[in-house]
């Protein structure tokens, strides 16, 4: 049987000079003018952006529930099926020499740096207090919000939303376009892993397309992951005494952050950000992620000795066994409002925590997907998808229980009054830290949480204007003209800046949520691509294995007739 050869060479026209010399013209000045419209309406037009994009995401939650639900499932038991499948498993991502650039530390470094590293300082508090206050349990009556009764459930949906549904999505991305680009040699592109479905066709208008909506997805997503980031930043420097003109406070007295705040917190991340991306991934990049990684280690440990040890640490444990026993549970349950009281409820309690995390990995997988790929050549399959699922998933799952854990046992215990729960999402870190070391040395502390804030924010930003650029490029991730990533690094700033603005962090999960979901279509084809391309390569494996051996028993055959005909004739 005669199977179709592989694709090995995608053409993807590129500019051969002028000022976008090596990129498409196509998908670049096609992404730049979504991305500048977004931002013209968002700043010119706040309350009718903020309007239509909370309609088309309340239309998509409602809709597309399901979708989502299942897809991140989809992608979750795609990665586990090609890592314990034997002959994949040991497939290299590239030739059968090659070996990682990077080290084990680097790699998981700029991984978890570039992946979810903000969210830790951000969420690793925030969420467990949340649930802790409220989940499906504390709906259904099964448990009560608040009590000693309900941590299990508040770290099991924490680590469900933060652990393997996260980082098998991005995992997903990242070795459809490793596969592709280090085995078949195809551009480093989004468009590349869908070669076996769409074939030639990707050197065109439907190449284009996909590329094009990945960019989009892209802005939005790391948009997603600024905007908290700038929240808390804004708060730090205000902890640390920075001013009061980084908030202002409305007509009912409540406090908002500044226009002058957000704008300084821009200026300082996306310069430090467009810095970082002109260097290059071997130097800025790789620098500031063993920088951050320091740092988070040094925060982990404070809360290790400082923290509510035991208490963490059992949350630690118990939760993993516990996660994993509601894994094909949650995985696949979705609660649509059915017009009780309790159904409606954990229809909006799923729509506003699971489904928009699962949007909000979905669109920030393309560039995070590029990037794994773009770090993780000459490893095998399932050493990718055991370092970028498995690792990444106890780091974020260990912050949880040390740093939430202690949020909760201080509420618990009533030392910290109320204190941390009442604080807002980008407080609660800082808040928790002066209720453990008092005034004086919570401002220490809290300036290392700045700068490793810092770290954070301008590691994925600078990731991210070079995926964008790469992705616009046709898949060259070679150095990039400096008014390209400059561009770049202004538009993802006007998007977090002109998104805050029109609605504040609502406006930038909303665009999120919208942007992810054409994302979503070209992921789960993704997924499909993938298998179709690996049974292919283990089809024509298996054909040649066959014809070598049939050649060889030919040849066999041959050489013992030759001895026969050469004893007949002796012995005649």
């Amino acid at each position: 049987m005669h199977i179709k050869p592989p694709i090995t060479n995608l053409l993807i026209r590129v500019a051969k000079s002028g000022f976008y010399r090596g990129f498409s013209t196509d998908v670049t000045i096609t992404a730049k003018l979504l991305v500048g419209a977004l931002i013209l309406w968002a700043i010119a037009f706040p309350e009718n952006a903020a309007s239509i994009l909370g309609q088309l995401n309340s239309s998509i939650m409602a809709g597309f529930n399901y979708w989502y639900i299942y897809a991140m499932a989809f992608f979750v038991i795609l990665c586990f099926v090609l890592a314990l499948w034997p002959k994949v498993g040991k497939l290299r991502l590239g030739c059968a020499d090659d070996r990682p650039e990077f080290s084990n530390f680097s790699w998981f470094s700029m991984m978890f740096g570039a992946g979810i590293g903000i969210g830790m300082l951000t969420f690793a508090t925030a969420e467990p207090m949340y649930h802790f206050a409220k989940n499906p349990s504390t709906i259904l009556g099964l448990t009560e919000g608040n009590t000693v009764g309900n941590v299990r459930d508040a770290y099991v949906w924490s680590f469900t939303h933060w652990g393997l549904a996260a980082w098998g999505c991005y995992s997903v991305v990242g070795l459809s376009l490793a596969f592709y680009s280090y085995r078949r040699g195809l551009p480093l592109t989004i468009r590349s892993s869908l070669a076996p479905l769409f074939g030639e066709k990707l050197s065109g208008k439907v190449g284009h397309s996909i590329d094009v909506v990945a960019v989009v997805a892209t802005v939005l997503g790391i948009a997603q992951t600024l905007g908290y980031g700038v929240e808390q930043f804004i708060s730090g420097l205000s902890t640390i005494g920075v001013g009061d003109w980084l908030y202002t406070l409305d007509d009912e007295g409540n406090k908002t952050t500044s226009s002058a705040g957000i704008i300084t917190a821009l200026l300082i991340i996306m310069g430090g950000a467009t810095i970082s991306a002109l260097s290059g991934v071997g130097k800025g990049i790789k620098w500031l992620s063993n920088i951050n990684m320091v740092l988070s280690f040094f925060v982990l440990i404070f809360f290790l000795i400082f923290g509510s040890t035991f208490f963490g640490l059992s949350n630690f444990f118990v939760g993993i066994w516990d996660y994993a026993i509601s894994v094909p549970g949650n995985m696949f349950t979705v609660w649509s409002a059915d017009g009780t009281p309790a159904g409606d409820a954990l229809s909006g309690w799923q729509s506003s925590w699971t489904i928009f995390y699962w949007a909000w990995w979905i669109a920030f997988a393309p560039f995070v997907g590029v990037f794994l790929a773009r770090i993780s050549k000459g490893r095998t399959i399932r050493e990718y998808i055991f370092g970028a699922m498995i690792i990444p998933s106890l780091m974020c799952f260990i912050w949880f229980a040390l740093v939430g854990g202690t949020a909760i046992d201080l509420e618990l215990s009533g030392v910290a009054n109320g204190a941390i729960a009442n604080a807002s999402q980008a407080d609660k870190l800082f808040v928790m830290l002066n209720v453990i070391l008092g005034e004086n040395l919570a401002y220490l502390m809290s300036l290392v949480i700045v700068v490793l804030l810092l770290t954070y924010l301008i590691t994925s930003a600078d990731s991210a204007v070079l995926i964008i650029n790469t992705i616009n490029a046709g898949g060259d991730d070679g150095p990039k003209a400096r008014p390209h990533i400059l561009f770049w690094g202004i538009a993802l700033a006007l998007v977090v800046g002109g998104l805050i603005i029109a609605g504040g962090l609502s406006a930038i999960q909303t665009a999120m949520v919208i942007g992810a979901l054409p994302f979503s279509f070209v992921m789960v084809l993704m997924g499909i691509s993938l298998i179709v391309a690996i049974v292919g390569d283990l089809e024509r494996n298996r054909a040649y294995r066959q014809f070598i051996l049939r050649k060889m028993k030919h040849l066999l055959r041959l050489k013992m007739e030759s001895r026969l005909n050469k004893r007949v004739e002796s012995e005649a």
